[in-house]
């Protein structure tokens, strides 16, 4: 599914701002008054579609014939495995007629064109068939990654090419990407005697499914017994037999005895997650420690544009200085709204539960416009043609409503997209 979120920022309630929301609102309508065939695919909503077809089965989910059914996922993953096997046969063999590079970047595509659909579909399709063949699909995917990291042979082939240059000529780009993934091999302790090689592989894994349920248990429904909530607020919350469900921090509530129990409850210290939390910052810092660095976040902050982690605390620390006084103005005035707006608080009332209603708050009453207002101007397709814009100018790429094929999604509300280059970028 695709969400564009979309905001105004005007200055502060003056008559300036609402000259400048007339202006605004003027010059949007006039650019919007006629839509391209991309918006107004988006602005209108799609109905299912008959597979009038002649040929009976459909097309597969994103035009993938193995994926007619979730069974597909671990088709999918077993011809991974043959091709990747391939693939590392042909490079290690004495007999390839190709760059080393070219092997390489098959192999990668050959894996992340895989894994990439497949965390698609674990996150988004309603189904909880194909979600979990598609997140088996990706551990098995990432498992195979972190083997191929650390093969010896292999490496031992790439670091041949990049220290003795290839067989076939290489261009600079050529040599940049063997670097690169050079690189990837090493940071993955290549270098390392068996036995610590077969742990970083285990650690790897470890860390990529203790992380996964980490994250699940972040956002799953709180429970607590329903008699353990005041009976006026039970009505705010989901109740499920005698539990009270908490699905969120209610921020936007009004009530602010509803907004603290949301937060106090769905924040509340939860053993089992503190515990996987535990688990996985332990295995980071061993496999940082076995790869030669001194922490994981020098290991993943290598070859980025941070590059270390002083670099990122001084970029947060001149944030902080530059914010600190702007964010303090905006708390004063949601302390002092607070106290207008609830008899007998004080300034000093603001709690965390606070911050983000009055944030809203605050943004709506200096506006003065409500969303309704300006939405029409920012609808799905407007975004979608924005979006179009910045892709045609920045890689002349244009972004074509496409033709969906029955199979090819779950819903009639999915839209697909062709990415058509319009010149040569290069």
């Amino acid at each position: 599914m695709l969400s564009i979120y979309s905001m105004i920022v005007i200055s502060r309630r003056t008559r300036n701002s609402v000259l400048v929301y007339s202006k605004l609102k003027l010059l949007i309508t006039a650019s919007v008054s006629t839509w391209s065939p991309l918006a107004t695919a988006f602005n209108t909503r799609p109905g299912r579609k008959l597979n009038l077809s002649l040929i009976k089965d459909d097309a597969g989910l994103f035009g993938v014939p193995e994926l007619r059914s979730h069974d597909g996922f671990y088709a999918m993953r077993e011809r991974t495995v043959w091709e990747t096997e391939k693939l590392i046969s042909e490079a290690c063999g004495p007999d390839r007629t190709r760059k080393m590079v070219e092997i390489f970047d098959e192999l990668s595509d050959t894996l992340c064109k895989v894994a990439d659909l497949a965390e698609f579909v674990r996150i988004a399709h309603p189904q909880a068939a194909h979600s979990q063949a598609a997140e088996d699909a990706c551990v098995s995917i990432s498992g195979i990654v972190e083997r191929l990291n650390t093969h010896q042979e292999l490496y031992c082939a790439l670091r041949a090419i990049v220290d003795g240059g290839d067989k076939f000529p290489m261009s600079s780009l050529d040599q940049h990407v063997a670097q690169l993934f050079l690189f990837d091999f090493e940071q993955s302790g290549i270098h390392l005697p068996e036995t610590e090689r077969k742990r970083v592989v285990a650690l790897n894994d470890s860390i990529l499914q203790v992380g996964q349920r980490f994250i699940a248990g972040a956002v799953s429904p709180r429970a607590i017994p329903r008699d353990s909530l005041p009976q006026n607020l039970r009505q705010f919350f989901s109740v499920d037999g005698d539990q009270v469900l908490v699905t969120g921090l209610y921020a936007d509530s009004p009530n602010a005895m509803v907004r603290e129990a949301a937060y106090r409850i769905y924040l509340h210290p939860d053993k089992h997650q503190e515990y996987l939390l535990s688990e996985m910052l332990s295995s980071r810092h061993e496999l940082a420690q076995l790869c030669g660095f001194p922490t994981f976040s020098h290991r993943a902050l290598k070859a980025s544009t941070a590059e270390t982690p002083d670099t990122v605390n001084q970029f947060l620390d001149i944030m902080t200085q530059r914010l600190h006084k702007r964010a303090a103005v905006d708390f004063d005035v949601m302390k002092k709204l607070k106290a207008a707006t609830n008899t007998g608080s004080t300034e000093e009332d603001l709690a965390p539960w606070d911050t983000p209603y009055y944030t809203h708050k605050v943004k709506r009453d200096w506006l003065q416009v409500g969303s309704t207002e300006f939405s029409p101007y920012f609808s799905l397709g407007t975004c979608m043609e924005g979006l179009n814009i910045l892709t045609n100018s920045l890689y002349n790429i244009s972004l074509i409503s496409d033709e969906l094929a029955p199979g090819e999604v779950w819903a009639p509300d999915v839209y697909k997209l062709a990415g058509i280059r319009t010149s040569s970028f290069f």
